[in-house]
């Protein structure tokens, strides 16, 4: 084997080793940044963790609802202290005290 032909087995070994070296570039950059890359399925996670708190959330708040709702069909006291805060309702004999400080907070 002569120079030359050291020289052109080096030189394809370079190329090779160049083009290797690039499909794995590409390949780090494409599951860094691509549509299922690692920082997309990040975000992903980060979403997924906020609406799960935020289903946990309105899951406690469906169970205080029914709560009410059954406390509002069983019990006439509940019907009336809804009514008295909610709608300003009095019997016909009362008189409403509206403290001014208290409402403004």
């Amino acid at each position: 084997m002569g120079r030359s032909d050291r020289q052109g087995v080096s030189l394809k070994r370079k190329i090779l080793l160049a083009a290797v070296g690039f499909f794995f570039l590409v390949l780090a950059i494409v599951s860094l940044f691509g549509k299922k890359g690692l920082i997309e399925i990040y975000r992903a996670r980060k979403r997924y963790d906020v609406l799960r708190l935020e289903v946990e959330r309105l899951e406690r708040e469906k169970i205080r609802l029914e709560q009410e709702i059954e406390d509002l069909k069983n019990n006439p006291q509940a019907v009336e202290r809804e009514a008295r805060a909610k709608l300003w309702l009095m019997k016909p004999d009362e008189k409403v005290v509206v403290n001014k400080k208290a409402e403004k907070r």
